[in-house]
Order: structure tokens, then C-alpha cells, then sequence
């Protein structure tokens, strides 16, 4: 650390992510309700001293008198607050008890319970300021030593200029107090620490508001027990991707933004010049020109099963991982296309539509039961296996084609050719990929193999059918019905117009987009999907990338990691290794991994290496993208 730079730390709702006092009454008072009552009393005097509303010797009288405390409960609490101590210090352990010369603690708590803690953090008790709690004949607290600085206001700015501290004064804390060191000209930054509690009057009047101490010795240019504070990662969830996924990267400590919709080509280029991870679902396009000034993006995620609204050759390009949720909401696809079965085998849509009309049908007429009936499914992966194990159960008679080898489940009969499929089914469901490849996958040709009186179904993909030769199908009658949750064009939110050539047809049943939208489903990929970014950004790991080399990475060890991505060209990794040579770094651990365009290089060394060691991996011709993990 500089030699100039002494920090001045706050103690309750900084170095612990508490109030002491409110431990102090969780462990003095055992009648659940007068101990939520004093608690919630003890919180509003706290609030009102740490805002500067109260004056602080009021606040700590009133506090005082509501817990007498008996002398005998102290260890318990000492063993509770060092349990409690604010996860970022815990994390910068070594830091703090490498400088713990330069680092005082100031707190109007009380010495005889502080002092533990703080060494616990390697700190100093000779660079600890609080005050000593005093106690009556029977051992119950009656005070403080009222004639310390500390317990009066005022009392911290006094005590910081009897230190006469040379260099630059740091406060960092939670509290009016801790501000005033600053503004009484006895600091020369101050930093209102928000990891535990944000008090808005004293953030208003910070220097630098610090989510967590990583972001205080990052923004000091010291070296901290992470490369990058999280907070400073911004995340850009589009599309109403689900809470929990907000929850997930909110609790890891990155920056998160959502935004209802999605967002336009340029508009989504502008917005995406800041930000380090991207949320998308169905409908944004990201596209090589809306990844074209997105410098600090890391990851992006598709919430969703598709993938084909990414351009991932141009997220390849950028050194961008891109994950997607290819089994959450599985169950939910194969749940809708069983209910549209049965609705158009049944001939449910005619009858809704003259019930909408008044018309009153109860006939039987064309109406039939799914047991018994032969469902052919065309695409046999993840849905349309799970979608064969239930349709099966249902009594129906299931056979399917994929253009690769796969097992059938059950009594599930695999058809040689697409035709066959199509000649013998009473139901036909489409699960394949986006690939251009299956664009128009169903036409007119494959209607006129279909059986008379057959219904469709279409989960899949827009434009893997042909649209005005299913209209003529169910317009004749020859198809019995029709059901579609994806279309070639899709309006881009919710409210907005829908057109589409098969809307008013009694026949079809059209649904908007909603085979993964349940809640379930959407609380599944939304967990996914930011698992195994968070995972990526926090240990390098690309298992489960649609674009990148797939990697599983073993734990890293009193070790910084050195990710690298690059262009598949030869040579790379004997660069990276003679520039580790050079520099005398220590190798731990190297592991690679390539495909045909990109490769992949994670390397574990010793924390003691030079710094101009990461400027020459960055400078190594074809590098994509380079990071440091520690």
C-alpha cells in the first residue's frame, strides 16, 4: 500500500454488517416481544444519530438505558459478532492485516467487544477507538466512560485530529459521523460504505459511494482480494427475464438494469457501450453491429432454449460467451403441445368460437380421444423425447424422425423417412433447431403426405413451415386443425399489434410465443442461465457455452488465473508460456481447449509475478480477450 494512505473504518454496519447494540439486545432480553420492541427503538435512535438527526451522546444515552446489559452475556455477544463481520473485509483479510499499521478503527461501540473482532481481521487493538462500556455492583451496564470523545458529537473528528495523522486520511463508514471526519477538513476522502445499510443523507454528502471494500481499494488503485469489484460489472437484463435471475446477479454484487421489452439494433448498441453482461430472451436480434462497441462485454445469455437470435460467430469475434437453457422449460413446451393435441383433436377452437358467437354445439361430431391415436414427431431432442415419454403415457401410439441416430424411449417407433412419419400420423409436432437449414421444412409437399383429417402442430421455429400452404390445407378441410406458438415475425412486446395470415381461420389455434412461459419454467431458466454466467465470470469455466470451448475448471487455489481467448491459429500457447518464462511466473496450472475457430487458454500461477507480465499476454497477436482472476 501507499505509504501515505491511513484508513479510518467504522465499525457497526461497516466492519460488521450490524448494529452491535441490536446484538446486544438479541442476547439481554429473552421476552420475544420487549426484545422486538427495544430492537426497533434502539434502530430508530440509531438512524436518527447515524443521518444526523439526533445528536449522537442523546442517541447512545437512550440506546444505553434500554438494555441493561449483564456483563455476564458478553462473550456471547463477541462470538455472534465475529459471525457477522461484513463479507468484502472478510475477503481483504490479508490486506487489512498487512497494513494493519495504517488502518484505525473508530466506533462509538464499546472496546471489550470490539477489540476481538478486529483481530480477528489482523487488526491492531493500539489503533482501536471506542468507548469502554462501565457497569454497576451487579454487574449490569450503566453507562460509558461519558468523558471519551466517542461518546459525545463531535467526538470522532476530535479524535482523528489528536492523531495527527500524516498523509491521506481515508474514512470509510455508514454513518453522519463518519462524513463529518471529512467535513471538518480531517480526512481527505470520504466513502460511504453501502454493502450493509445505504443511508441516503450521508450518501448524498460521499466522495465515493463503495457497495463493498473492493470497490474503496479499487477506486484507491490498491490491490484488493478480487482483479475487479462486482459492483462495477454491469448487467443488462432484457424482456422480463425472471426474478430470480435479477436476485442471483444482484447477490453476487453486480450492477443490474432490466428493461421490460427488447430493444432495437441501435438502441441496444448504444446501451450495450458500459455493460460487461447481456440477458436476452427470443425476441432481441444481437447482431455483429449491436456488438460493435460493446468493449467491456463478457457474457451473454440467452433465456431461453434457441440460440439463432445471436450472431455467436460475432460474439466468437468479440471473445463473448454465450449461454442459453436448453432443458428448463422443457416440460412446460411438452405440457402445451399435449394440451393443444387434445384441444384439436377434439375440435375445441370451432367450439369456443361459437360459443363466442352463441351458438350452443354439443355435437360429437369429428371430436376424438388422443388415446390411440399415432402422434409423429419430427425432431427428437430434449422436448420431443420428453414429449414421446408423455404423449405414451396418454395411450397414444408415438413414432418420430431426426436426421441424427437417436435412441427411442419407450414403445417409440423411429420412422425411416420423413414421409412415413407423415402418412401414418393422426397428430404431427414439429421440434427442430432454428437452422437455416429447416427453413420451410414442412410445404407443400409434406401437407399432401399428411392424412386427411390429421392435425399440426408447430412449437419450433417461425419459419420451418410454410404458412400459405398450411392456410390452403386447413381452409379446404383437409387438416382437421392447425396449432402455432411461433411465427417468422413477432412483435417485439407485449400490447402490440399481431397479424397473421391464419388468425381468423375457426381451425387454428394461435398462442404468442408462450411454450416456455410459466412461471416454473421461467424461474428454471432464469436460474440456469445466470449460474453458469456468474460461474464463467468468477472462475472461467465455459461448460454449457453454445460458442465457446466447453471447459470444466478445477477450483483455483491460492492461485491468480490468467484467462485468454483467442483466434485458433498455431502458436498461441507457446506464446503465452514464453512470455510466463520471461517474466518467472510460476505455472500451477494450464489447461486448453479449442474448436475450429476459437481457443482457449486458463492458466494458474503464483500471486508473485510482474506486472507488465499481463501487458505482454494482452499484446500476443489473435488475442480476443484477456482477463485476470485472483
Amino acid at each position: 500500500m501507499s505509504t501515505d494512505i491511513q484508513f479510518i473504518l467504522d465499525f457497526d454496519s461497516t466492519l460488521i454488517r450490524v448494529e452491535m447494540m441490536d446484538v446486544m439486545a438479541e442476547v439481554a432480553i429473552p421476552d420475544p416481544a420487549a426484545r422486538a420492541d427495544v430492537r426497533q427503538r434502539i434502530q430508530e435512535l440509531t438512524d436518527a444519530a447515524m443521518a444526523g438527526r439526533l445528536d449522537y451522546r442523546e442517541s447512545l444515552q437512550q440506546r444505553q438505558a434500554l438494555l441493561h446489559f449483564p456483563r455476564s452475556r458478553m462473550p456471547e455477544v463477541i462470538a455472534r459478532l465475529q459471525t457477522l463481520v461484513t463479507p468484502s473485509f472478510l475477503r481483504n483479510h490479508a490486506f487489512l492485516a498487512a497494513h494493519a499499521d495504517r488502518v484505525h478503527v473508530l466506533t462509538g461501540g464499546f472496546r471489550q467487544m470490539v477489540e476481538p473482532v478486529i483481530r480477528d481481521l489482523g487488526l491492531r487493538a493500539d489503533r482501536l477507538h471506542a468507548n469502554t462500556l462501565s457497569f454497576d455492583a451487579a454487574d449490569v451496564s450503566d453507562g460509558c466512560d461519558w468523558d471519551n470523545p466517542l461518546s459525545r458529537e463531535g467526538g470522532k473528528i476530535e479524535v482523528v485530529q489528536k492523531l495527527k495523522l500524516d498523509g491521506r486520511v481515508i474514512v470509510v463508514g455508514d454513518g453522519w459521523s463518519d462524513y463529518k471526519i471529512h467535513a471538518a477538513g480531517a480526512a481527505a476522502r470520504f466513502y460511504a460504505f453501502t454493502e450493509n445499510i445505504a443511508r441516503p443523507e450521508v450518501i448524498a454528502k460521499a466522495d465515493h459511494v463503495a457497495p463493498n471494500f473492493d470497490e474503496v481499494l479499487y477506486d484507491l488503485g490498491l490491490r484488493a482480494a478480487v482483479s475487479y469489484p462486482k459492483n462495477r460489472l454491469k448487467v443488462l437484463l432484457l424482456e422480463n427475464i425472471h426474478a430470480d435471475a435479477v436476485a442471483a446477479f444482484q447477490k453476487e454484487g453486480y450492477s443490474v438494469e432490466t428493461v421490460a421489452g427488447s430493444l432495437e439494433e441501435d438502441t441496444l448498441g448504444e446501451r450495450l457501450a458500459d455493460v460487461s453482461v447481456l440477458g436476452i430472451r427470443s425476441k432481441t436480434q444481437l447482431t455483429e453491429r449491436a456488438l460493435a462497441g460493446a468493449k467491456r462485454l463478457l457474457a451473454v445469455g440467452a433465456f431461453c432454449i434457441g440460440t439463432n437470435q445471436m450472431d455467436l460467430h460475432a460474439c466468437e469475434r468479440k471473445g463473448v460467451v454465450a449461454f442459453n437453457a436448453p432443458f428448463s422449460n422443457t416440460r412446460s413446451v411438452v405440457e402445451l403441445a399435449l394440451a393443444e393435441i387434445i384441444f384439436l383433436l377434439r375440435g375445441i377452437p370451432e367450439k369456443i368460437r361459437l360459443m363466442d358467437h352463441g351458438v350452443w354445439d354439443k355435437s360429437a361430431k369429428g371430436a376424438h380421444e388422443v388415446r390411440g391415436k399415432r402422434l409423429g414427431i419430427v425432431g427428437y431432442g430434449n422436448i420431443g423425447m420428453q414429449l414421446s415419454v408423455v404423449a405414451e403415457s396418454l395411450g397414444m401410439d408415438v413414432c418420430f424422425y431426426d436426421v441424427a441416430e437417436k435412441l427411442a424411449l419407450g414403445n417409440a417407433h423411429k420412422c425411416a423417412t420423413l414421409d412415413e412419419l407423415l402418412e401414418t400420423s393422426d397428430a404431427v409436432t414439429v421440434h427442430v433447431d432454428g437452422r437455416k437449414e429447416n427453413t420451410r421444412l414442412i410445404g407443400v409437399r409434406e401437407f399432401a403426405r399428411m392424412r386427411p383429417g390429421a392435425v399440426f402442430l408447430n412449437l419450433a421455429r417461425g419459419h420451418v413451415v410454410d404458412l400459405e400452404a398450411l392456410r390452403v390445407q386447413l381452409e379446404t378441410g383437409r387438416l382437421r386443425g392447425a396449432a402455432l406458438d411461433v411465427y417468422p415475425e413477432e412483435p417485439h412486446a407485449n400490447g402490440n399489434r399481431f397479424e397473421h395470415p391464419l388468425r381468423k381461420l375457426p381451425n387454428a389455434l394461435l398462442t404468442p410465443h408462450i411454450g416456455g412461459s410459466t412461471l416454473e419454467a421461467q424461474r428454471d431458466i432464469g436460474r440456469y442461465v445466470s449460474s453458469r454466467i456468474i460461474d464463467y465470470v468468477n472462475t472461467g469455466n465455459t461448460e454449457g457455452s453454445v460458442n465457446f470451448p466447453p471447459l470444466r475448471l478445477p477450483p483455483q487455489a491460492e492461485a491468480h488465473r490468467l484467462i485468454h481467448v483467442h483466434e485458433n491459429v498455431p502458436g498461441i500457447l507457446a506464446q503465452i508460456n514464453q512470455a510466463l518464462v520471461a517474466h518467472g511466473a510460476n505455472i500451477l496450472g494450464q489447461y486448453l481447449k479449442t474448436h475450429e475457430r476459437l481457443g482457449y487458454v486458463i492458466t494458474d500461477i503464483n500471486r508473485d509475478y510482474s506486472e507488465t507480465l499481463l501487458d505482454d499476454i494482452r499484446r500476443i497477436p489473435h488475442t480476443l480477450r484477456f482477463r485476470v482472476l485472483y
